[in-house]
């Protein structure tokens, strides 16, 4: 790559984050945008496990999270947010491929 390539892909990139964080902030103001908000469904975290064939510490070690986390969000303690929640909703959908992935 030439310089000139490089300029313009870090334009580009920049951009492109820029215009990002101008919608997110638009966004959070409460001004009409066209971008698209992704909200992952609530989950019955021990119905998943039970789903996988799992103890409870061979799901935690599986997707690295602690046992007492697991066994907060099973007691309904606790609720996984965030990537642990769009995870969960994958294995939910697909135990066998995260956990084929997961092992690969």
């Amino acid at each position: 790559m030439n310089i000139a390539t490089i300029r313009e892909t870090m334009d580009n990139a920049f951009k492109s984050i820029k215009k990002g964080l101008e919608e997110a902030v638009d966004y959070s103001k409460g001004k009409k945008v066209t971008v698209r908000v992704f909200y992952p469904e609530p989950v019955n975290v021990k119905s998943i496990r039970q789903g996988t064939n799992l103890t409870q510490d061979e799901f935690a070690a599986a997707f690295g999270i602690s046992v007492a986390t697991l066994r907060h969000w099973e007691r309904g303690d606790r609720k996984p947010h965030g990537p642990a929640l769009v995870l969960l909703n994958l294995v939910k959908k697909a135990p066998d491929t995260v956990l084929n992935v997961l092992n690969s």
